[in-house]
């Protein structure tokens, strides 16, 4: 058998064209995969960013409110709260029951 010497004959150049196409197949797809997962992260960036504002946005408007609000309010709230969470810790202890535990709650609430 004699050997060709110079260009590669059909099937050679239909192998070398098959691995060329193959590769820049293999490179686009890569390609587009990282510019997919650079939009995904720049779209989680974009909505933490804008949910870490509402927050602010949330603590500023509490803050707010907290300075409108007279601090006297707070005390008897306060008070309020924690003679109920004696009744009902008494409740569950069993000292108090539900029909006391009704007129305790309505006595204290007004």
């Amino acid at each position: 058998m004699v050997r060709r010497v110079g260009r590669p004959g059909l099937i050679g150049t239909m192998a070398r064209t098959a691995v060329i196409a193959g590769t820049a197949g293999a490179v686009s797809r890569r390609m587009d995969d990282r510019a997919g997962a650079r939009g995904t992260q720049q779209a989680s960036a974009e909505a933490y960013h804008a949910q870490e504002a509402h927050f602010a946005q949330q603590q500023q408007m509490q803050q707010l409110l907290a300075q409108q609000q007279p601090t006297q309010a707070v005390a008897p709230a306060t008070e309020t709260m924690s003679q109920l969470q004696q009744l009902g810790d008494m409740r569950s202890a069993g000292l108090l029951t539900d029909a006391e535990f009704s007129a305790a709650k309505a006595k204290v609430l007004g």
